[in-house]
């Protein structure tokens, strides 16, 4: 299950209690068997969150949407908030584009698969897969980098508070 580049850190607590330091809301990990995780998530999901897969480009129910929706997009593995609304943004690149994470939701990996080296994002608390972040792109952004999340690894509340976060 190791590769290259991977860290090693699934031995990690299952508590589910959020904590807070320096100001920052820090998220911590919980662990499922690969037979828990099948039962709560659909296949499509299971082959995204937990095998890093990618769905096809547009085909996403939040690569439509328009970036002017309000309330918070959380992990659909483990319903943990990762992006406000505000910070999503049209990229025209087949998958929901935000240009910056709720601090501490999310964890970036070097990843060094199918020849090229990219920072994978993973949420914090499930370690799901949610895709790829790029930087230097142009965009006008307050940030510059480019969240490229698959969609089925997330699901939007348009009631949540964003400024609770």
């Amino acid at each position: 299950m190791f590769r290259r580049g991977y860290p090693v850190y699934k031995a990690v607590s299952n508590s589910l209690v959020r904590k807070h330091i320096s100001g920052v809301r820090v998220y911590s990990t919980m662990s499922k068997t690969e037979e828990e995780w099948r039962a709560i998530l659909s296949p499509a999901q299971f082959k995204i969150l937990r095998q890093q897969g990618t769905e096809a480009p547009y085909s996403g129910e939040y690569t439509k949407t328009p970036a002017s929706e309000k309330g918070v997009y959380s992990c659909a593995g483990c319903s943990q908030p990762l992006y406000k609304a505000s910070t999503k943004f049209s990229a025209h690149c087949g998958w929901p584009a935000f240009y910056s994470a709720i601090p501490g939701s999310i964890r970036v990996l070097r990843d060094e698969s199918h020849g090229m080296v990219r920072e994978e994002m993973r949420c914090s608390k499930c370690d799901g897969h949610l895709g790829h972040i790029f930087k230097g792109e142009g965009y006008k952004t307050p940030t510059d980098e480019r969240h490229c999340v698959n969609s089925i690894s997330l699901k939007l509340d348009e009631k949540a508070e964003q400024g609770s976060l």
